[in-house]
């Protein structure tokens, strides 16, 4: 969601130029920064935002600047002026108050003094129209190159899981054998053989050995990140459906994690939970 872009361009002795940032939000919070020439036009750039950004916190700034003063010279109205003055005059001498900065007075009365700047031609409107699709354009190219850069890194995170994955289902098959081994020591040691009923031995052992087990986990596990990579490559914008299915590898990793009862295994599902952590980072910055 994060972007840069902006356009400047020139016209009539003057530049126009749109800078848009975003950063990271659920929704879309636009700011948009316009002269007041231009303020009427406000909400047809905010609907041709909202169409093109879906989601992010976007700050847009359209400035105008003029090659000479002339553009922003202020107009007095003299015909508007001198009645005023004469109102004031009047009423003064009316009242034997002292006349004194009248003029001051009067330039500050409504409609005496205009600004050519609050009117823009259609060519002006043009001009800035154009700007800003420019700046759009580049913002959007931004946000492209940095997505193929976060799709490569995502891709890298799920795959070292997968990987890791790989190492759990080497270690696996060992841990039982291990687990039955470290049980019948026990017992020996502390019940003793000849005290010990095979039969009730070998059924508690399954009963144990069967809450151990993590082959669901491991197929759901693959399967989440498989479905993750194929969610990853698709022109659809989803980020949110990669944060559902980020949590779902995560509950599986943290399920095989506590129920492995093997240092081993605790030991790669660490790497897994370090791995999806830099990934779900990344995916603060997804669509």
């Amino acid at each position: 969601m994060t972007g840069y872009g902006i356009a400047s361009n020139d016209f009539a002795n003057t530049k126009y130029t749109v800078e848009i940032k975003s950063l990271n939000s659920k929704f879309l919070e636009l700011a948009l920064k316009l002269p007041k020439a231009f303020s009427d036009k406000e909400l047809i750039l905010r609907n041709d935002c909202s169409k093109q950004i879906e989601r992010g916190k976007v700050n847009i700034t359209v400035t105008v600047e003029y090659a000479s003063n002339e553009k922003k010279a202020a107009t007095i109205d003299q015909e508007l002026l001198t009645l005023y003055y004469n109102q004031l005059k009047q009423a003064a001498n009316t009242l034997n108050d002292n006349a004194n900065n009248l003029l001051q007075l009067a330039l500050t009365f409504p409609e005496v003094i205009k600004y050519e700047e609050d009117l823009i031609s259609e060519q002006e409107w043009i001009q800035l129209q154009q700007t800003f699709a420019e700046a759009m354009n580049n913002f959007q190219t931004f946000r492209k190159d940095e997505g193929r850069v976060l799709l490569q890194d995502l891709e890298l995170r799920i795959k070292n899981i997968l990987n890791a994955l790989k190492l759990v289902e080497e270690q696996d098959p060992k841990r039982i054998p291990a687990i039955r081994e470290r049980i019948s020591q026990l017992l020996e040691e502390f019940v003793g053989k000849e005290n010990t009923d095979s039969n009730r031995f070998e059924q508690e052992l399954i009963f144990y050995i069967d809450k151990l087990d993590i082959t669901e986990e491991k197929i759901r596990l693959r399967s989440h990140c498989d479905y993750f990579i194929e969610a990853l490559k698709s022109n659809d914008a989803n980020g949110k459906k990669l944060g559902f299915i980020s949590q779902e590898i995560g509950r599986e990793i943290n399920t095989m994690g506590s129920k492995a009862n093997d240092a081993q295994i605790q030991q790669i599902v660490v790497g897994m939970k370090e791995e999806l952590e830099k990934a779900k980072e990344q995916l603060l910055n997804v669509l």
